[in-house]
């Protein structure tokens, strides 16, 4: 018993060529896409990518929304990227943006209200025949600003785990410390190779240069060792014991009458 076939996609219920009802249009595509990715490859090894087929490329898309400007001129045989018909008209449409071929192709969904005024919606970009859409602006800094505080709170994390308590009771510092010693051991290798490295260093430094002279008329602070020799030569001068004047000075001269 043979099965009554299945219909193809485009022979549906619904296909006005069968039925006589309008096509069923497809979902307008939502204003948050970024986890998701388009890419035809039986498409690109068929087409370049370029000016003239790039927007045939992207209205394969999920991202496309067939509603918009760009189609109905599509519809009319005229191409879907002209500025002159594009702006005397109304409603949604796609601009291209940036382009450089063949790698980077940006386009831009846009409101257009008049033939001057303009409202950007959405920002897609289609890089080595990958189509993706843009995050927008606010969420690009929420995720970076997230990012930041993540590895913000982790840090203090880390350090706060290495530092020693502060505030613990003095009649434990010495068990903590008994124990701190115990549990830490000294790698005499480590220092050894510390030492080598720090001389090696200290080889190759030029010597330190001699202190700059000091200016005219000023005096050098005395220092503390200065200081004590010139106290103990003030201790040894006071010990000297003085000479009477008078006694110095001889007997009395008489003046002769």
């Amino acid at each position: 018993m043979a099965t009554t076939p299945m219909l193809p996609p485009t022979t549906a219920a619904g296909n006005p060529n069968f039925e006589g009802n309008p096509p069923v249009a497809p979902p307008t595509p939502g204003t948050d896409m970024t986890g998701i990715c388009f890419r035809d490859q039986l498409w690109l090894n068929t087409y370049p990518l370029d000016r003239n087929f790039i927007f045939d490329y992207f209205a394969l898309s999920p991202f496309y929304d067939w509603s918009c400007n760009n189609e109905q001129l599509r519809m009319r045989s005229t191409h879907p990227l002209d500025v002159s018909h594009l702006s005397k008209m109304t409603g949604t449409e796609y601009m291209l943006n940036e382009v450089t071929e063949p790698h980077l192709f940006v386009f831009r969904k846009q409101k257009r209200e008049s033939p001057e005024k303009v409202t950007p919606m959405l920002t897609y970009y289609i890089l080595d025949g990958s189509i993706y859409q843009a995050p927008q602006l606010c969420n690009v800094f929420a995720a970076r600003v997230g990012r930041a505080l993540y590895h913000i709170s982790k840090a203090f994390t880390t350090a706060a785990s290495k530092l020693e308590k502060i505030g613990y009771d003095s009649n434990d510092e010495g068990a903590a410390l008994e124990s701190k010693v115990g549990k830490e051991t000294i790698d005499f290798k480590e220092v050894k190779r510390i030492d080598l490295i720090i001389a090696s260093l200290q080889r190759k430094l030029p010597p330190a240069p001699p202190p700059p002279p000091f200016p005219e008329g000023y005096a050098p602070r005395p220092t503390a060792e200065g200081e004590n020799l010139s106290e103990a030569q003030q201790g040894a001068e006071s010990q000297v014991p003085s000479v009477d004047p008078i006694i110095d000075q001889g007997p009395p001269k008489r003046m002769k009458v």
